[in-house]
């Protein structure tokens, strides 16, 4: 398949409404304190001099979109942006070392759910002076609200992207399931999708799984896509008190603790597993699999002609859900041009480079201006309406629980605790109480 079939669509209008209806107006992400491990860094200054250290990871997409940008503010400003690229799995560590050691880079990327560690123990740069009103006026609420602690914010949210779930149409009709969800409103319920599973479980040759779920490692949150789904909660309204032990949340894990026992993913993509959905769905060891719109650009080209793929709907149960994507760019408190790394961010979020920026990589602009303008998507334009609709589902109260300042310390409780239930046989009961009572503890 090409990156652009014949008849297809080469650019698309987001809908406001569409885009800002899931996002907009999310609580703030509390005054909470988070985890400590970092000592407060000196005060930072303006003119340090005319080079920064930017450090990031990046897909092949995003590389060279970065790559771009940078020499593009580089010529423009007459200064030294050095760009850093590092593997995702190396980034936070590396992060926390350098903040430590007093000696962070002036400028880095940061998913919206890990921001509070940084925010909320003193690391990064207060921007309050430096975002202008028709900079911040035109932010999506949510992200920006994203960005802030105690109304401080700390970062620009440069992108954001969400789950929805691809598949190999040859497949499903070989297993005899004629209808894919062409709609949110006709997206699977959960009952239904386990009745596909089932069908392609009982269709597909050993080796070959029905779908594969994007929550693998740092993705271990993308679980609670299934709590909000059941309308359960993790987190009361005071975003401290845990609410996961509930008919819902025992509702969420007994559903997805199937994936596993019943053979509908392949073990090898369990929570702490090593392989990820897009490299089991390009290698055709899975028929659906859950991803994010960032990973089109690399998908399309590992793929190439290899087979069809469309994509769909994640399924619905008391309503629909999907998980909070994208990152922000921060600058670190320490830095010694403050003033530089202030521009720098302003430029990445000027609505001609983030507009280019997210063409480029397959990935959803943060700014109000560019969700009602056409935009002309590198790859696959065709799947990405199905993500615009899908990232609507994700309500003002999802973004809350998954902001908070001691997320980071949430995600890894998940990781635990549903490997556990998932692989090693830990009750339903045993691992929702492990659960809250982390919750609890991690919130102080």
């Amino acid at each position: 398949m090409s990156a652009s079939p014949s008849g297809m669509p080469t650019s698309f209008t987001l809908s406001r409404r569409a885009l800002l209806g899931g996002l907009g107006g999310v609580a703030a992400s509390s005054a909470l304190s988070s985890c400590g491990g970092f000592s407060r860094p000196e005060s930072s200054g303006g003119g340090g001099g005319d080079t920064l250290r930017f450090k990031t990871w990046a897909s092949d997409a995003e590389k060279s979109a970065f790559t771009r940008l940078v020499k593009a503010f580089n010529e423009a400003e007459g200064v030294t942006v050095e760009l850093e690229v590092v593997p995702y799995a190396e980034m936070f560590t590396g992060i926390d070392t350098e903040l430590q050691a007093g000696s962070p880079p002036d400028v880095f990327r940061v998913d919206y759910p890990t921001l509070g560690t940084y925010s909320s123990t003193d690391q990064l740069l207060d921007l309050s002076d430096q975002l202008e009103g028709d900079l911040t006026d035109d932010l999506i609420p949510a992200l920006y609200q994203a960005v802030q602690y105690d109304g401080t914010p700390f970062g620009v949210p440069h992108q954001t992207d969400t789950t929805a779930v691809v598949y190999q149409p040859r497949l499903l009709r070989e297993a005899g399931i004629t209808g894919v969800p062409d709609s949110l409103d006709s997206a699977w319920t959960w009952e239904e999708f386990a009745t596909v599973s089932d069908q392609l479980r009982a269709s597909l040759p050993d080796g070959v799984f029905p779908f594969a779920y994007d929550w693998q490692q740092l993705g271990a949150y993308r679980w609670l896509t299934w709590l909000f789904e059941a309308d359960g909660r993790l987190l009361g309204e005071d975003l401290r008190t845990p609410e996961i032990v509930s008919a819902e949340g025992r509702k969420a894990l007994e559903f997805t603790r199937q994936f596993l026992e019943k053979g509908w993913v392949p073990p090898n993509t369990s929570v702490k597993g090593a392989t990820y959905p897009d490299t089991a769905f390009a290698s055709q060891k899975v028929a659906m699999a859950f991803v994010g719109d960032f990973l089109l650009p690399s998908m399309e080209t590992t793929i190439g002609d290899g087979f069809e793929w469309q994509v769909t709907y994640q399924p619905r149960d008391v309503r629909a859900s999907t998980d909070l994507g994208g990152n922000a760019l921060v600058a670190a408190a320490a830095t010694e041009n403050a003033d530089l790394a202030a521009t720098f961010l302003r430029f990445m979020v000027d609505p001609d480079n983030m507009r280019t920026f997210c063409e480029e990589t397959t990935e959803l602009p943060t700014r109000q201006s560019l969700v009602d303008t056409e935009l002309d998507f590198a790859v696959r334009p065709d799947l990405m309406p199905t993500f615009v609709e899908q990232a609507t589902t994700l309500t003002p109260d999802d973004v809350a629980q998954v902001t908070v300042p001691f997320f980071a310390e949430i995600n890894t409780v998940l990781q635990n605790e549903l490997e556990l239930c998932f692989v090693d046989g830990q009750s339903v009961d045993d691992t929702l109480t492990n659960i809250a009572d982390a919750l609890e503890s991690a919130a102080g």
